[in-house]
């Protein structure tokens, strides 16, 4: 049995993240019931090293790639590939929000810079190297609301964070066969680091028990 915690998740650390202009062709697939946000035909699409750290309700690394989209008019963010390396988080992630969160390992050095990589059982996902450059004042708060499907029906969550945040400049590597594979194709049209962040994921629990139990998922591989 894997046990995690209740919504909302209350998360802390640092994110590493990169945003592409992509053709709407080449697009992952995103939710059933909603449609990539495109300008000129073209999507965006962000992907990110996360490190959950300090006060986060749990301590594992991630790698995820999003995409941009609508639910009717309203602009969504739907993250179609997600990998971690704790098994209470992938459960979460997917019994609570829809979230395709699957295993890997993780190496991520940040002793100068960031230098990240994350592998499954069959392949090397992607490796990446950040370099942190001017500081932009202020800590800046961000709200937005994450769509996946869940039990065939749209679900919808709420995201509020707030994180210091430094220009970067990234250099990103996939092979032809992983599922990241066209990230190393372009490059960024922008890149950050945010650092220190907090996040709050998910809206009120629905009951009173702050940890939820379920049937550890058989990992894929």
């Amino acid at each position: 049995m894997t046990s995690y915690p209740e919504e909302p998740w209350h998360l802390a650390g640092q994110m590493y993240l990169s945003l592409w202009l992509v053709p709407e062709r080449e697009l992952p697939r995103v939710a059933d019931g909603t449609r990539p946000v495109t300008v000129a035909g073209r999507g965006a699409v962000g992907a990110a090293w996360v490190v959950y750290e300090n006060d986060s309700v749990l301590h594992y690394n991630e790698l995820l790639r999003a995409v941009l989209v609508r639910d009717g008019r309203r602009p969504r963010v739907c993250v179609t590939d997600i990998w971690v390396d704790s098994a209470a988080s992938m459960a979460g992630g997917r019994e609570l929000w829809g979230i395709p969160k699957e295993m890997a390992d993780f190496d991520i050095d940040r002793t100068a810079g960031v230098r990240a990589g994350a592998a499954t059982e069959k392949d090397v996902l992607a490796t990446a190297a950040f370099d942190p450059g001017r500081r932009i004042p202020g800590r800046w708060p961000l709200t937005y609301r994450v769509t996946q499907t869940l039990d065939g029906a749209l679900k919808t969550s709420t995201v509020r964070s707030r994180s210091a945040v430094r220009m970067a400049r990234a250099r990103w590597i996939a092979q032809e066969g992983s599922p990241l594979g066209e990230l190393s194709r372009r490059t960024p049209l922008l890149s950050l680091a945010l650092n220190d962040f907090t996040i709050r994921f998910g809206d009120a629990a629905r009951g009173s028990s702050s940890v939820r139990t379920k049937a550890e998922p058989a990992r894929d591989g």
